[in-house]
């Protein structure tokens, strides 16, 4: 019986051709598996009967929208994941969830070998590669571009010898990601980071310049998770997909940024995330009422080391695991609801809500009803500047010797 290769399958060019390149070159079969997570295009049929069509013997195909929101989405705003403080992690948690379903079909198919489209200079092999080490430890891997020396030119080349099921001569000059946390556009015309983005950049945004009517929102949280807008009850992915559609078309979520790549190397990178951002943004400003100070703080640190690990390609980690326990926990008070306007690109929180507030309004009041005992501040402050004075003390008797 052949070897069998588990190839994760995108359904564009380079990964129908990997197909057979892959084929050509191991001697394996080649099981295709496409996994939706809310990247939109065609649909999980069209791209199965293309990965068939292309040489594979089996093609699995997986819908895991709602499983990516709900395992993937949620746990990165609950601990308002921004990597660098910019990138929401779009293509980062994406991969996890692929892995998932690729040493899924890696058991079912009985595959030994587990392929990706990855380069070698980019992020994603290493989350690739670094999870499927982790959940299937005996499973090998191969990156056809990076290892198996598949350029784009060889597989237009091959594509066309072979006569794959696929478009071969249009030549988009962007590398682009996405699904249904966010979009993310690299290479080409953008390499030169001096250069400005184009319109043609962008797909979930429309332009921030000349934006509709203001788009009030409500936005109800339950344990830090987004669970109605305006009062309609709707799944995590329903949220997402809803404030995409109204941030999209105010503008919001457009983030250009260069960042600090595993690898070493700086990469310019676009992301469209409207409906990350938005939520992000409502969901960091319900924890700054229902969150103590000194726990909000190291919170922050938490979730700063939090996505900093899940870039890095460490979702099934002991350390990751551990952080998000302490996230999770943090969320128990998380829940309300925030009103904010989507306008001209931005994101504007004007109203909060919560039935386990810690704003105490008797407390917060400069009018009639202040119970603030103002009495007790010069003690406080004597007792709070007590070893900074001590200090200072020490410095200058020091310096006057």
């Amino acid at each position: 019986m052949k070897d069998r290769i588990v190839l994760a399958y995108s359904g564009g060019l380079d990964t129908s051709v990997a197909i057979g390149w892959i084929a050509d070159a191991t001697g394996a079969e080649v099981i295709a598996v496409a996994v939706d997570v809310g990247q939109g295009g065609e649909s999980l049929e069209t791209v199965r009967q293309r990965a068939l069509g292309c040489g594979a013997v089996e093609a699995y195909v997986a819908d895991a929208r709602d499983e990516f929101a709900n395992e993937y989405c949620v746990p990165t705003l609950k601990a308002n994941g921004l990597y660098q403080g910019h990138y929401p992690l779009v293509s980062a948690i994406s991969r996890p969830v692929i892995v998932k379903h690729l040493v899924k079909a890696a058991r079912e198919f009985g595959a030994t070998t587990v392929a990706h489209g990855c380069t070698g200079k980019g992020n994603d092999q290493v989350r690739f590669e670094v999870g499927i080490q982790t959940l299937g430890p005996d499973l090998k891997c191969i990156a056809p571009v990076r290892d198996l020396a598949l350029t784009r030119d060889k597989a237009i080349a091959y594509a066309e010898e072979k006569h794959l099921p696929i478009v071969t001569t249009k030549k988009n000059p962007y590398s682009i990601d996405q699904n249904v946390w966010g979009r993310a556009v690299e290479t080409g015309y953008l390499e030169d980071i001096w250069n400005a983005p184009t319109k043609d950049i962008y797909d979930y945004t429309a332009s921030p310049e000349f934006p509709p009517a203001p788009d009030e929102v409500t936005i109800t949280f339950v344990q830090g998770v987004p669970t109605a807008l305006d009062g309609v009850a709707l799944s995590p992915l329903q949220v997402i997909q809803e404030l995409n559609r109204r941030a999209g078309a105010q503008g919001v979520g457009r983030i250009d940024v260069v960042e600090d790549r595993l690898v070493g190397i700086k990469s310019r990178e676009i992301y469209e995330a409207p409906g990350a951002m938005a939520l992000i943004t409502a969901h960091k400003h319900l924890e700054d009422v229902t969150i103590e100070r000194e726990h909000a703080r190291f919170k922050a640190t938490v979730g700063q080391r939090w996505s900093e690990l899940v870039y890095d390609g460490q979702w099934f980690s002991p350390l990751k695991r551990a952080l998000d326990g302490f996230i999770e926990d943090s969320q128990q008070y998380v829940s309300g609801d925030i009103r904010m306007t989507l306008h001209g690109g931005q994101a504007i929180v004007n109203g909060r809500r919560s039935d386990t507030s810690l704003y105490d309004f008797s407390l917060a009041t400069y009018d009639t009803g202040d119970t603030f005992d103002q009495s007790s501040a010069k003690g406080f402050i004597d007792i709070w500047g007590m070893a900074s004075k001590v200090a200072s003390g020490r410095d200058q008797r020091v310096a006057g010797e």
